[in-house]
């Protein structure tokens, strides 16, 4: 075992090498200032089909369908769970099985932990991890990389902070489901600029103010660590698993630096301009998600039942958060993730999983508009992509996933468009992947696989690998 990890660890020291060289010698790739990877965890291509058909009556519409590179991604983990049994290793992705048995892309699916990982990190890992390899040791990710070449780094999302994805690229744990755990270690542990995610303890699913006995301060890693966050302190009365009870010194100028806590949805959208604090944690006042849970009443289609108006959308959250992180000249790293499409597909509900696509989407074109205003594509390197699919989406026929003979139903602008459920969990399939900006043809060079329905595609390690490259080509 030791000898393969090590001939494992050889082989993609001499790639990575190898293609260093290429990009630095030949001047093919240039190394972004600012990466901003953008994740709708649990969609597929049918979830955006569905997302356009509704919105604007036809497919293609969606601004990341003009970027430079398109390709799909697969998404398997390197095992079902952590438990040493053969079982968990039957993992992969087959062209042939996925279109021809169409129960076969239910089995090996990886989890939000596994995938978030290995977007994070580059290693693919076990389910339910968070940032952490198969034998349970803690891997370098993302923000990590960042920070320590002098940028800022940030994570936003629509769910909850201590949630899977957003966790992966800043903390390291052995199971997604230790959210107090989680929440600490993002809080004490790392030197993010930014973290914002619902999570409020006096707020319930719905947003509607929580009894006190019904407070829930698990997602936000407890009510001491609550309390010291809104008063701001640099040392917590609670550790986190590392013992570490003090905030981080994020800047290097050897003091730690306090959290700036901001909860209300003006806050927000006062922080997308003008000066910001140094840095910031953004809970608005709803507990798990920001509209997905904001009633309970099933209706049939999107947007019939208004929206929560007293939290922010993922736009201002994603406008605040580069409002912040953009101070730093040397640039930086931001992780956006539109978390409820997954929660949406797991319920099998499309009038949601379309309000979250939307939402999400409207994220992107706030991107794109940033960097077009207040950048460029010569230095901001922007992926639009998922981590897994969710809900395995088709076209009304049963028992037919061939997008060609089974497509997503557009039934036009402002309708429900039709599709099938087949599945409430997450599948094994391709998904989507969309770059465009600085470094963007790195992902052309690495879609070495090809699927005999959707062409070339990359792995989930493939997004953040490329991006090491490329800030090792920068140097």
């Amino acid at each position: 075992m030791k000898s393969n990890r090590f001939k494992f660890l050889s082989l993609t020291l001499f790639v990575f090498a190898i293609f260093q060289f290429q990009a630095a010698s030949q001047g093919n790739y240039k190394a972004p200032k600012n990466v901003i990877i953008m994740i709708a965890d649990g969609w597929s291509e049918s979830s955006i089909d569905a997302a356009e058909y509704f919105n604007n009556g036809e497919k293609g519409t969606s601004v990341y369908r003009d970027f430079d590179i398109k390709l799909f991604m697969s998404t398997y983990p390197a095992k079902i769970s952590d438990k040493d049994i053969p079982q968990n290793w039957s993992v992969g992705y087959n062209s042939y099985l996925t279109w021809s048995d169409f129960e076969h892309p239910k089995n090996g699916a990886t989890g939000s932990g596994a995938a978030g990982t290995a977007l994070a990190t580059g290693v693919k890992t076990y389910n339910g991890a968070i940032g952490m390899d198969l034998s349970k040791n803690p891997l370098p990710n993302m923000t990590e990389k960042f920070k320590s070449i002098g940028r800022s780094a940030g994570v936003i999302t629509s769910v909850y902070f201590s949630h899977a994805t957003p966790a992966t690229f800043v903390a390291h744990n052995v199971h997604r489901d230790n959210y107090s755990e989680i929440a600490l270690s993002m809080l004490l542990d790392s030197r993010v600029d930014v973290i914002m995610g619902a999570g409020h303890p006096y707020y319930a699913k719905s947003g509607m103010k929580a009894k006190e006995s019904d407070y829930n301060y698990k997602l936000v890693g407890g009510k001491d660590a609550w309390n010291d966050l809104k008063a701001g302190k640099t040392t917590f009365t609670t550790s986190s698993l590392s013992g570490n009870s003090s905030v981080q010194d994020i800047d290097g100028d050897g003091k730690a630096d306090e959290w700036t806590l901001i909860e209300s949805r003006e806050q927000f959208q006062k922080l997308m301009s003008g000066e910001t604090p140094k840095r910031v944690v953004g809970v608005p006042k709803v507990l798990e998600t920001l509209q997905l849970n904001r009633t309970e009443e099933n209706y049939t289609k999107a947007f019939e039942i208004p929206l929560n108006n007293d939290v922010p959308t993922l736009v201002e959250m994603t406008k605040a958060a580069i409002n912040v992180l953009d101070n730093n000249e040397k640039g930086f790293f931001l992780m956006i993730e539109g978390g409820a499409v997954d929660w949406a597909n797991h319920a099998n509900n499309p009038p949601r999983m379309i309000e979250e696509m939307t939402d999400f989407n409207l994220s992107v074109k706030a991107v794109v508009d940033w960097v077009e205003s207040n950048s460029s594509w010569d230095e901001t390197l922007v992926i639009v992509t998922g981590d897994h699919d969710c809900g395995y989406i088709t076209g009304p026929i049963e028992n037919n996933n061939n997008p060609n003979t089974n497509p997503i139903i557009n039934n036009g602008k402002g309708n429900m468009p039709g599709l099938r459920y087949n599945h409430t969990n997450h599948t094994n399939i391709l998904i989507p992947f969309f770059a465009k900006g600085a470094g963007s043809d790195m992902y052309n060079r690495l879609a070495n696989n090809s699927d005999m329905i959707r062409g070339r595609y990359i792995d989930l390690t493939d997004v953040p690998n490329a991006i090491f490259m490329l800030l090792e080509v920068g140097k």
